[in-house]
């Protein structure tokens, strides 16, 4: 989830964290409130890098279809006017939700009428036929109701549960995290708000056990994503049903499955990478006043929660209705008990993230209506095999979502995907994973919403410190984790 997609999430984080048991700092625009000059001078050069690497692409593509045409027998198409305009204004787009925190979704919007009405004469409902209804319904239906599983304690349960079976052994305390934020992520919670919800606490808990804040922070993110995947997912249901629109349909469970699978082997590799350089254990261990203390038995609310929890699994798994309607009925009946709190349970509900869904799929159909898609899609086809193209995608997807919204980034880069599968032997459900994972695993960034939750939640006179250490470890994620992604899935055609 920032990169200044930060603004993707913050009304469910604003929400999320106020129960947390230990206070933490809110995120910081920067460390210690004023940005240190060399921390800027990086981060400028980084976001320039990646945004001129996109504008020399695009211009590759172009300028070298224009001068295939002539040598080729059969000559490629090039790209129109029409294409190439709205194609830079997607380019400038990122690049300005990168910079600057604006809802990219927004500017999709905006980008959509202007593009649509000025350019191509279309009217209004033209332009709104492909907007994502079933999306935003989910979106709006399970952040609705996690709203109120925090609100009334529920999550704090599962928590403080969970990390009670430790029993002292504290190098599982990762493991535990990462667990937790899987099955919160799994039911249907955004990750964001599922990290901040864990966060304060499990960062405490590395201080008070000497365990490395970033190697916690590492896993909280890890296992976010690792079930951020699943059939009940806002991710999932997002990537699924762009697959089915663009006519390569993939499989959910797969899709998951793998996701989770990435995500375990690389929290393995960060345990192998922190003790072989002797970082594993960390500090003095220093309290940090959390409340271990016993919550006790769930009573009124929290059983009810728990038990629509469950129905909800039955509904969407077992009889596959869809997750927006079942989490919002939920969220209606835990609403019915509790009335006076219902405007903060508004509240609690992703608005940022349904305008940045809606606004980039609306806009990335205009493309596709136009031909962007399809023209890029064979140009890049025309550069060398399948599975090169696919490794370049998962590349480019990953370093650009470092900086930029993954969720953006998905909607823009998936569609590409369809030609490439269409033309080669590449497994969809295989290739289409690969991008997705690829997307979103560098979210440990601290640029990212994720990562700048974990060093929002660093003490104040060790903040700086794990701000470089999660950049570095972030680098490393962002060079390992494509390639990995893209070796497991894409060449082997396991799923």
């Amino acid at each position: 989830m920032t990169k200044t997609a930060q603004t993707e999430e913050t009304q469910t984080k604003d929400v999320l964290t106020q129960s947390a048991q230990p206070k933490a700092a809110p995120v910081p625009e920067t460390l210690d409130g004023r940005p240190s000059r060399a921390s800027s001078r990086r981060r400028r050069i980084l976001l320039w890098v990646v945004a001129g690497l996109a504008i020399l692409g695009v211009i590759a593509l172009v300028v070298g279809g224009i001068f295939n045409q002539g040598a080729a027998t059969d000559p490629e198409p090039t790209m129109t006017a029409v294409q190439i305009i709205p194609l830079v204004i997607l380019v400038v787009m990122f690049v300005v939700a990168t910079k600057w925190p604006l809802n990219i979704g927004v500017m999709g919007l905006v980008a959509s009428f202007g593009v649509g009405y000025f350019m191509l004469g279309m009217s209004d409902k033209q332009i709104l036929e492909e907007f994502p209804a079933s999306i935003v319904l989910t979106i709006i239906g399970v952040t609705y109701f996690f709203s109120m599983a925090q609100r009334n304690g529920t999550i704090d349960i599962i928590v403080k549960g969970c990390v009670r079976m430790v029993r002292g052994k504290t190098l599982l305390l990762p493991w535990v995290f990462f667990l937790i934020a899987a099955a919160l992520t799994s039911l249907g919670t955004f990750s964001p708000a599922a990290i901040a919800l864990l966060a304060p606490a499990a960062i405490g808990f590395a201080y008070e056990s000497r365990i490395h804040p970033v190697v916690m922070g590492a896993f909280i993110i890890n296992g976010a994503h690792a079930g951020g995947f699943s059939p009940l997912s806002v991710a999932g249901v997002l990537v699924h049903d762009i697959a089915v629109k663009n006519d390569f349909p993939i499989s959910q469970g797969g899709l998951f499955i793998a996701s989770f699978a990435l995500n375990l082997i690389l929290s393995v590799l960060t345990i192998v990478l922190f003790a072989l350089i002797g970082k594993l254990r960390d500090g003095s261990g220093q309290h940090m006043d959390i409340d271990t203390s016993s919550t006790g038995r769930p009573h009124g609310q929290q059983i009810l929660t728990l038990a629509l929890i469950a129905a909800m699994l039955v509904c969407t798994l077992g009889f596959h209705m869809p997750i927006g309607f079942v989490a919002l009925s939920a969220g209606l009946l835990l609403a019915f008990i509790n009335i006076k709190e219902h405007k903060t349970f508004i509240g609690g509900i992703s608005w940022s993230t349904v305008l940045l869904v809606a606004g980039m799929i609306t806009y990335v159909s205009l493309l596709q209506h136009v031909g962007v898609i399809d023209t890029l899609a064979e140009q890049a086809l025309a550069l060398g095999a399948p599975l090169l193209i696919a490794l370049v995608l998962c590349y480019v997807i990953g370093v650009g979502s470092a900086f930029a919204s993954s969720t953006a980034l998905l909607t823009a880069f998936i569609p590409l995907a369809g030609p490439l599968l269409a033309t080669s032997s590449l497994s969809a459900s295989g290739t289409v994973a690969a991008l997705a994972i690829a997307a979103t695993v560098v979210d440990v960034s601290p640029f990212s919403t994720d990562g700048a939750l974990v060093v929002a939640n660093a003490r104040d006179d060790d903040r700086q410190r794990v701000y470089k250490q999660l950049m570095f470890y972030a680098g490393g994620v962002v060079l390992v984790a494509p390639a990995l992604a893209w070796a497991l899935l894409v060449p082997t055609g396991i799923m």
